[in-house]
Formats: C-alpha cells, structure tokens, sequence
C-alpha cells in the first residue's frame, strides 16, 4: 500500500503540491490581484470629496441605473428563456437541430463590435426587425436590453444542459404516476435538481452582461442620463486622463458586482443543502 502511494506520487502528470500552488498563486496574482489592486491603490489617491463627485455624480448615478438595472433584467429573462432552450435542446429532436444548437454558442464567437453593429442594424426604425415594432428599439436603453439578452443567452443554456442532460426521465414519470400535474412536477422535481445550475447561470449572464461594452456603445446610442452606460463613462474618463475618476468608477462596479456574486454563491449553497436534504 505505501509502496502503490509511492509510485502514484513519483509518477503524478501535475507536478508536486508546492509547485502546483506555487503556480497557481503566480497566475492568479498576475492576471487577477495586481490589476485589481492597481484600480484601488489609484483610487487611494484621491480625498473623499473628489471620489464621492466622481462615483455619485447625476450622470454617473444615471448610468449605474442603466447598466445594473438592464443587467439585471437581461439575466432574469435569459434564466428563464434559457431553461427552455436548454430543455428543447435536451429533451426533444427536431430537424436542424445540431444548426440550432450550435446558434447558441454564435454570442460566443462573434465579436462584439460586430454584434452590436448587427443588432444596431436589424433594430433601427427602417431595419429588419425593427420597422416592424410598435416601439424604438435601436439608440434606447431598450436596446442596451436587447444587446444583453444576445450576449447573455449562451450562459445560461451551456450551464444547464449538462445537468438536464443527467436528469433521468424516470423523475417526471415517476411524479405523473404519483398524479403531479406538469407544474407540479416542473416546480417540486425539476426546479430543485437544476436549481443551482440554474443560479450559475444567471449570475455569469448577469456579471458578462455588467462589463458588456462593444455590443452596446452601438445600439446604446449614447444619451447622458438616458442610454449611456456605466463602461463608457469609464472609457470617456480615461481618453480625459482622468485616470483616478475611472478607477473610482470601476472600483465601485467591481465592489457591487462582488457583493452580488456573494450573494448568488450563498444561495447556490443553499440551494444544494436543500438538494442534499431533500
């Protein structure tokens, strides 16, 4: 047995724990812990008055209105609208399916400047799609909405596919024959299996959503206090040298988009626990 321990530690494909952490501490700190140290060391500099003006300021508060707000109700319908992609895609054939399920991914792929032209595009008063609606889309904050859903979408069907893809049928018949009706199932067997899947998803729509900038700026159209977003006013900060205003800007995104990702890790616990005792 000691021998057997031995040889799988001598002939491991990783290499050795203090390596690997070692590695691991490097990369994380490079690629993660000093830039964002750098936001708040540069935000250090500036006195209470001059970082209250620059996060709290009207046009500011109005595009953290924008950019949560829009964010927020992205991710909502896309963890609704990507369960049932995700089930469809799961749980039923139908031709082009492979094209269909491939579609998913696209928001993946395209760039983003090509997204947001595209959506600009097919959304204006005389595009495609968007002559035909009762209301204007393109140069709204309706249309930042509208960019969020496209780039939020894939998160939330690739997170739940896996797991609906475990979910054995034998769980919904099994309710039927017990006499649940499909809500009852959906709500009492499905919802609490997915249900931490469910969240992940949300919370990367939601976080992908929060930083999105190429495929807005375009079809945002860019109003102060009307459609300008939180990332643009960064962006604006920066090309004014104003470099100290737009790390205090993103210190502020990056302090609440934390405090929300706690939030949704804590009932993802909650959710398993519940899971585990159910």
């Amino acid at each position: 047995m000691l021998l057997s321990r031995a040889l799988l530690r001598r002939h491991t494909v990783l290499p050795g724990f203090d390596l690997a952490l070692g590695l691991t501490l490097t990369y994380v700190s490079l690629v993660v812990l000093f830039p964002l140290s750098a936001a708040f060391l540069k935000t250090a500099t500036m006195s209470w008055p001059a970082f209250w003006d620059a996060v709290a300021s009207p046009r500011v508060l109005a595009s953290y209105r924008l950019s949560f707000g829009a964010s927020l109700l992205a991710a909502l319908a896309n963890a609704v609208f990507g369960t049932v992609i995700a089930w469809v895609l799961v749980r039923y054939e139908f031709p082009f399916k492979r094209i269909v399920d491939a579609l998913v991914d696209l928001p993946f792929a395209l760039p983003t400047a090509v997204a947001g032209i595209t959506l600009t595009a097919l959304y204006s008063q005389n595009g495609w799609i968007g002559q035909w609606l009762p209301v204007k889309v393109s140069f709204t904050p309706l249309g930042v909405f509208v960019a969020l859903l496209f780039i939020g979408l894939p998160f939330v069907v690739r997170t739940l596919q896996p797991v609906l893809e475990d979910l054995s049928s034998e769980y919904e018949e099994a309710a039927a024959i017990l006499g649940a009706n499909r809500w009852q199932t959906f709500r009492r067997v499905i919802l609490p299996i997915v249900l931490p899947a469910l969240v992940t998803g949300f919370a990367l729509a939601f976080a992908r959503a929060l930083g999105e900038y190429g495929s807005v700026i375009f079809i945002a159209g860019n109003l102060p206090m009307v459609s300008e977003i939180t990332p643009l006013l960064i962006i604006t900060k920066l090309e004014q040298y104003d470099y100290a205003g737009a790390t205090a800007i993103a210190v502020v995104m990056l302090g609440a988009s934390f405090g929300m990702l706690l939030v949704i890790n804590a009932l993802q616990g909650w959710a398993r626990r519940r899971q585990g005792q159910a």
